[in-house]
């Protein structure tokens, strides 16, 4: 009774965790480029009562089996779900969409790089494009102060069109990155996400080109939560919990029953 104690405190614990996890999507439902996380569990070690035998002819075949029972549930990942969200117009020069894999690669401010699917971009005081938190865009992109229009290609050329001209100047390209494991990045916040040895390192490239998506311009990607899905996994979640605690009534209960026997 005691151990089935601490299994269902485990599961408690697990559901509750899974509820942090999607009351953080639900939070993000109207984040620019924000994707979803999804809890993973798995169970815990064994306690072995008795060791499998192998029976004989006249023995029972359950004897055979091993007696064991399990110890809990403990949570071991959240994974990023890197679906695309919907698109919205806005009519920005500085709003870009990425119409299929890839991130915006940014500088942030210690000089490390990050990656992003949020492309509501602006220019800072020197005319530099930089995300929202004030992180340029690698390679950089400078806007000149006597540019009357911007112009972003579908394959990430930047041109600016000056006064009494006809033709815009290119003033740069936007490249992105892509993983090949990119539920391996890892979360910074802000919309930002960082390398590590599970993603695998960056493959920069074109857009439209090798697999990256390509760049609309005057569009932005909304978050990929589904209300709706968040809700009924949150039900899902609220009821294995109730259930959980449940089994830890009913064993205070046959403990209270064992102590009370004369």
């Amino acid at each position: 009774m005691i151990r089935s104690l601490h299994t269902s405190a485990s599961g408690m614990e697990a559901q509750q965790f899974r509820i942090d996890v999607i009351s953080n999507n639900l939070a993000n439902v109207n984040t620019t480029g924000f994707k979803k996380s999804r809890a993973e569990f798995q169970d815990l070690f064994y306690q072995e009562v008795r060791a499998a035998r192998a029976g004989g002819a006249g023995e029972d075949r359950g004897q055979a089996a091993p007696l064991e029972v399990g110890l809990g549930v403990r949570p071991t990942s959240t994974q990023k779900m890197f679906t695309a969200g919907d698109f919205i117009q806005t009519n920005n020069s500085l709003d870009l969409a990425i119409e299929g894999d890839g991130f915006f690669k940014v500088r942030m401010q210690d000089g490390s790089n990050a990656y992003t699917r949020a492309g509501s971009f602006v220019t800072d005081k020197d005319g530099v494009v930089v995300t929202q938190s004030g992180n340029a865009l690698d390679p950089p992109i400078i806007v000149p102060t006597e540019t009357q229009s911007i112009t972003v290609d579908k394959d990430g050329t930047v041109k600016a069109l000056f006064p009494g001209e006809t033709d815009a100047v290119e003033i740069g390209r936007v490249e992105l990155a892509q993983f090949t494991n990119p539920s391996g990045l890892k979360s910074v916040g802000y919309g930002l996400y960082q390398q590590t040895e599970t993603s695998g390192v960056e493959i920069l490239g074109t857009p439209g080109e090798g697999g990256l998506g390509a760049i609309t311009q005057g569009m932005l990607e909304t978050s990929n939560v589904k209300v709706v899905e968040e809700m009924i996994d949150l039900i899902a979640a609220q009821r294995a919990y109730e259930i959980n605690s449940k089994v830890v009534r009913a064993a205070d209960e046959m403990l209270r029953e064992s102590s009370n026997l004369r």
